[in-house]
């Protein structure tokens, strides 16, 4: 796997490259497949699904930010390959050999006619100053998983299960809330 990025892309300037004035989730998103599974818990490279469980996670997120396009390109790609993982706003690319995926992905930045109009995942630090070079903003994978497997931000706390509790009043409690009724005690 690559190196992470420059301590200077994943501190302060994450959040100038995260946050919305530089980011937003209707951006298109090229999505350094391997890469991001390798900062996911729960996830493992060894694992032979973890594609798909990759893009079930980025298919939730497409569909919840309505995130215009994403295309995710993936190491290792086999001629002919049997499972279609495209849907629901991800595209998926295998780099086929001799290629891989980060070459992909340069390439793929190369050639955008709008730049400025996608942000590329990764924590490769070849592949991230390629994309500054094409003008693409970059998003570190761990951060970008993290917002992949946290909570949704605004997420209201679930609601707790319906307790029956017994409320103990004093006869004083009591006393003044008959007389609040315009009741008299006895």
């Amino acid at each position: 796997m690559a190196s992470s990025l420059p301590d200077a892309m994943t501190n302060g300037a994450h959040r100038r490259l995260h946050g919305h004035a530089c980011y937003t989730a209707s951006m298109h998103l090229l999505i350094d497949g391997h890469n991001l599974i390798g900062q996911i818990p729960g996830i493992s490279l060894s694992d032979p699904d973890d594609e798909a469980k990759l893009v079930q996670l980025l298919r939730s997120y497409a569909v919840r930010k309505r995130a215009r396009q994403v295309i995710v390109v993936f190491d290792h790609g086999v001629y002919g390959h049997p499972h279609s993982l495209n849907g629901y706003g991800v595209v998926c690319h295998f780099a086929l050999s001799p290629q891989d995926a980060d070459s992909q992905l340069i390439r793929r930045m190369k050639a955008l006619n709008r730049p400025r109009e996608w942000a590329l995942v990764t924590s490769d630090r070849a592949v991230a100053r390629a994309a500054q070079d094409c003008g693409v903003r970059v998003i570190d994978a761990r951060a970008f998983a993290t917002e992949l497997t946290g909570p949704p931000k605004h997420a209201k706390p679930a609601p707790a299960p319906d307790q029956k509790r017994e409320i103990r009043m004093s006869d004083a409690e009591i006393a003044e809330w008959m007389r609040l009724f315009g009741e008299e005690p006895d």
